[in-house]
């Protein structure tokens, strides 16, 4: 079987257009394939700012890590990521999942989507993928779903170019090798074999104060549980470990925050980047 070629993303998020502008800039120019921003309603939407960063830069491709699905409607996601795709040349890459609770309850409360169930929401990302799939002809959209349950991984076998898998930070390595058994199987039964992605929350051997409360976890337990969500050592350990998860789960497209893309740039150098 073939080996994956690494790629490397970026996540940020807008905080003001000139640093938003320089980050993307930055990216590329440190070499990262990718970069993308989270979804929620307590940041600028995604698809402008998204369009921004990709017209002040010339070779770095944007996306949703990952977009809301209750959010919006299928068609008008669909409609959206099919219409930055074209726009950007090929530039774009719709990541898409369920939404977390609180995303849930802004759809209802705050844009008055009708409540949904889980499963109601599982086939509209379905839905909005097969849309999307429709509108785009001849430059189809890479598309990124995360999936954490047998149904999501499931849908994600069938309709997904990459899967990135909801494990909780502070889990030990053998839980995400678990994860990643039962998505190798869902894919092996329609005769698939997506890319997979993980977000590297942690560069170095300390979690910054910032992030703590997010992670629920120290730096202690995430390396006494050998976590993948923590990259350590210097830049040819990284790269050795990051070849070991490749091998070991599989794992090939590696996204990091943007306070951590300098540190990771000489891994990027090494194993993948432009």
């Amino acid at each position: 079987m073939s080996v994956r070629p690494f790629r490397f993303g970026v996540m940020a998020t807008p905080e003001d257009p000139d640093r938003w502008r320089a980050t993307a800039r930055h990216a590329e120019q440190l070499g990262f394939a990718n970069l993308v921003m989270p979804d929620g309603m307590q940041l600028p939407a995604p698809f402008p700012s998204l369009a921004i960063a990709a017209a002040v830069t010339e070779r770095l491709t944007v996306g949703t890590f990952v977009l809301a699905g209750p959010l919006r409607p299928p068609g008008l996601a669909a409609w959206e990521a099919h219409s930055m795709t074209a726009l950007t040349g090929g530039r774009f890459e719709l990541g898409i999942g369920t939404g977390h609770p609180g995303t849930v309850r802004d759809a209802v409360e705050r844009l008055d989507r009708p409540a949904t169930t889980t499963a109601e929401r599982l086939a509209d990302v379905e839905r909005t993928v097969t849309t999307l799939r429709a509108l785009d002809g001849d430059m189809p959209t890479p598309v990124l779903m995360a999936a954490g349950g047998p149904r999501a991984m499931a849908v994600a076998a069938r309709v997904a170019d990459t899967v990135t898998l909801a494990v909780e930070p502070a889990a030990p390595r053998a839980a995400t090798a678990e994860r990643v058994a039962a998505l190798t199987d869902a894919c092996e039964a329609v005769g698939r074999a997506p890319e997979l992605a993980i977000n590297v929350m942690v560069v170095g051997d300390e979690v910054p104060p910032w992030l703590a409360q997010s992670l629920r976890a120290d730096a202690r337990t995430l390396i006494e549980n050998d976590s993948p969500v923590m990259l350590r050592g210097d830049a040819s350990g990284m790269a050795d470990e990051l070849r070991r998860r490749r091998e070991e789960l599989g794992v090939s497209y590696v996204i990091v925050g943007a306070a951590f893309m300098d540190a990771l740039a000489p891994v990027v150098a090494a194993l993948g980047g432009r």
